[in-house]
């Protein structure tokens, strides 16, 4: 008899095959516990070593936010025109830097875990998901004092504050999704994270973290591609809705409908297609 007929007749599988896409979804949903443990156990983890230890969750992004803030609020002078600059500023920042986070981690979540995947079977995906999910809470940190900034600069709490929940959740859907895809990148070309911190950093500069596109349009006759690429660029659109959001002067309350389509769309094509992309490498991961 045919040793795959006769596997099959008596239920074998192949050790390590692919699950079925609703069959994997389910696999995730089961260990949901030990993703969010294990996003919670690296963020305690991560900053054990220092003195200051868990405050570093505040002050690396309240120091980055100085940095930008001298070198192109001061010396720049791209606070020029821009209503509440700082926080403007900061609410940018710490925004850019979810995402930045995340894809820098789920660029080595494979890679960087080979002996836990290669130790135990679970849905590779559980991994940078839950660095995503690290990333939130440590975002959640961070908007902890942005409250405080955006109090102490005169921007009072209002009712839209609560549009940053449906903001943060469509990032976090967008995040997670392009996590997937670099997760199944770095674990085929482990050099892409050394490439990633240069794209990033030139990403975050055409986002609008530091300066005002709106301004840069209104000022600039710009070709109309170059509009629309950095209308429809998706971390700007994600740092466009949490301004938004929490401060009352940006687009003097008004933010046109198609931004929330634009990060509506941006989240499903990511979330959506890179769990599908990482998926159908599920039985690759740990191999080579």
């Amino acid at each position: 008899m045919d040793p795959a007929a006769l596997a099959a007749r008596h239920g074998l599988t192949v050790s390590g095959a692919r699950p079925t896409l609703p069959a994997y979804v389910r696999q995730l949903w089961d260990r949901r516990h030990f993703i969010t443990a294990f996003a919670t156990a690296k963020l305690t983890a991560q900053y054990s070593q220092a003195k200051l230890g868990q405050l570093w969750q505040i002050m690396t992004p309240l120091l980055n936010a100085a940095v930008y803030y001298f070198v192109f609020g001061v010396l720049m002078n791209t606070k020029r025109g821009v209503p509440d600059y700082v926080p403007f500023l900061v609410t940018g920042v710490f925004v850019f830097t979810f995402t930045q986070q995340s894809v820098m981690a789920g660029t080595r979540a494979v890679s960087g875990s080979l002996g836990l995947v290669r130790a135990l079977h679970f849905p590779r995906a559980s991994l940078p998901l839950s660095y995503c999910l690290q990333q939130l809470q440590q975002l959640l940190f961070s908007l902890g004092a942005l409250v405080v900034i955006l109090l102490a600069f005169g921007v009072p709490p209002t009712l839209s504050w609560l549009l940053a929940i449906p903001a943060l959740a469509l990032q976090f859907t967008f995040n997670a999704g392009l996590a997937l895809v670099m997760a199944r990148l770095g674990s085929q070309t482990p050099d892409i994270a050394q490439l990633m911190p240069f794209v990033l950093r030139t990403w975050m500069y055409g986002s609008g973290v530091m300066w005002s596109i709106d301004a840069v349009l209104k000022d600039h006759h710009l070709p109309h591609a170059v509009t629309v690429l950095l209308e429809a660029n998706p971390a700007a659109v994600y740092i466009d809705l949490m301004r938004f959001a929490l401060i009352d002067s940006f687009g003097a309350g008004r933010l046109p409908a198609h931004v929330w389509a634009w990060a509506a769309g941006w989240a499903l094509l990511a979330g959506v297609g890179g769990f599908i992309y990482f998926w159908k490498a599920e039985e690759t991961y740990g191999r080579g």
